[in-house]
């Protein structure tokens, strides 16, 4: 059975179970399986090196919470040991009251963040089995036992089939709409700030992890076979960074990450706005900063104290944590609802006004309406902004696709292509222009987009010559009207 299909088999079994209801639930389910065959075969892996080195690998997880002894015991010609092999209500009864009872536990007293069993502890810190029927979840076992995390071309091809069951997720709407960012929308941000080897990138709201591992991709792909072995190591290990609050989001972000091949991935769970940005070290910033943060909630006071521009829209206070983490020198693209750019009440403009003056907003993107549906029909921007000086001016983009966008005609990365391609040079264009910091500072911070090249000339008429007009038009209605008159009469006597 070829991936996708085993993948498409395993949706197709959770649909039917009582537990589970739409595209959130069965990803989520799908997901602490996968990572738990994935953690088995990782530590065969390790223990197969120990091996070869002399060495010896102590594994993270105990023999009988192993899956080789409780998901799918084999026999001695390595098929499933039906003996064995727990299902119906024992197999239930076992995952729920002792597995994640155990694997829950493993966030206990671990000072190591980094540790792969601090990782386990905090995904399933707040997972649950949410599979009704031991039989199904039977079916679901068997079938993920077949796949085989160890082989490069598997987990290439797994971590695509992965992606589509977020962007299902995606598009199912509701809330599960924000663990997923258009691809076109995050390989155009990721293509505009050049990443480069040894640089650190973050992502404070990070979701299903798109933009960090897009940013990894975008690394391979462009240093392919110029990775010293350290720059190969820092990748992996050093370069990545997030955070993510939502217990649901952590898990799809961590598996999302193991498996696009990073294997103890420096993804947090923590709401990112408990930090006080006042205590910020270069230490603590980043070279890279790529995000799209949640808009249109409201935060507590107690949040809003840890911001020197007090607010309780949560987009603004992501913005100053983000221009906050930035290193000098460092570069952001950030996604911001349209009424960051045209507000200019008082906290509105003076987190506007720190940006023009300590940082250099030289692009903002105006995606077009749609591009987040059907979770969110807000529409949206992206902006551009290094620490490199202030702001002298700003170039525009309007991406305009031929259609309207709706769930069934998503943005495309070739609506966003002519973008890419003019950033270097910031180039105007009919969907481009370029706009002085100093006549934003006389407009009271107000950057929203307005095109100038679409603006119609209006001429204005003397009164004299619009009463001409309109007796004009009336002497033209009179006479219609008359002859209408005289055909209806013509039509009766006739």
């Amino acid at each position: 059975m070829e991936l996708q299909q085993k993948i498409n088999r395993i949706t197709d079994i959770l649909r039917r179970d009582d537990g589970i209801s739409g595209a959130m639930h069965y990803t989520e389910q799908i997901s602490w399986i996968l990572f738990l065959k994935f953690l088995d075969d990782f530590e065969e892996e390790k223990e197969g090196e120990a091996l070869l080195n002399g060495t010896e690998y102590s594994r993270i997880i105990s023999e009988e919470f192993q899956w080789k002894k409780w998901a799918c015991p084999k026999d001695g010609n390595d098929k499933l040991d039906l003996k064995n092999a727990k299902t119906g209500d024992d197999l239930t009864l076992f995952v729920n009251n002792q597995l994640f009872s155990y694997l829950k536990s493993f966030k206990e007293n671990i000072l190591e963040l980094k540790s792969m069993k601090y990782k386990i502890g905090n995904v399933f810190e707040y997972l649950d089995n949410k599979i009704a029927s031991g039989h199904t979840l039977r079916e679901v076992l068997n079938i993920i036992d077949t796949l085989n995390f160890q082989s490069q071309e598997e987990l290439f091809e797994l971590s695509h089939v992965y992606e589509n069951l977020l962007q299902g997720m995606g598009s199912d709407g509701g809330n599960s709409g924000e663990f997923y960012t258009p691809r076109a929308v995050i390989k155009a941000m990721v293509d505009c700030v050049s990443i480069q080897p040894g640089e650190t990138i973050y992502d404070g709201a990070a979701g299903s992890c798109g933009f960090l591992i897009e940013a990894f991709e975008d690394i391979k792909e462009n240093y392919k076979g110029k990775l010293s072995t350290e720059q190969w190591r820092f990748l992996h290990e050093d370069a990545l960074f997030g955070n993510e609050k939502t217990p649901l989001a952590y898990i799809m972000g961590m598996m999302n990450m193991i498996l696009h091949g990073i294997e103890s991935p420096n993804l947090f769970k923590k709401n990112t706005l408990t930090v006080n940005i006042r205590d910020f070290q270069e230490s603590d910033r980043y070279n890279v900063i790529l995000a799209n943060p949640p808009f249109g909630g409201k935060e507590k006071a107690q949040i809003q104290q840890n911001f020197p521009i007090a607010s309780n829209a949560t987009e603004l206070l992501f913005l100053q944590h983000f221009m906050k983490s930035l290193k000098q020198e460092g570069k952001a693209a950030v996604v911001v609802p349209e009424g960051v750019l045209f507000q200019t009440g008082n906290s509105f403009a003076k987190v506007k006004q720190e940006l023009l003056e300590n940082f250099n907003l030289h692009t903002i993107l105006s995606l077009p309406a749609g591009v987040f549906l059907p979770y969110s029909g807000v529409k949206t921007n992206v902006i551009f902004f290094d620490r490199k000086g202030a702001t002298s001016d700003i170039w525009y983009y309007e991406c305009k696709p031929p259609y309207k966008l709706t769930k069934n005609k998503p943005i495309q990365f070739e609506h966003l292509q002519e973008f890419v391609e003019l950033f270097p040079k910031r180039t105007e264009t009919q969907n481009s222009w370029t706009v002085k910091a100093e006549t934003i500072i006389e407009n009271n911070y107000d950057i929203s987009a307005k095109n100038p090249n679409n603006l119609t000339d209006i001429s204005y008429l003397p009164p004299t010559e619009i009463i001409g007009n309109i007796k004009k038009n009336d002497a033209v209605i009179s006479q219609l009207m008359a002859e209408l008159e005289f055909i209806l009469e013509e039509g009766a006597n006739g």
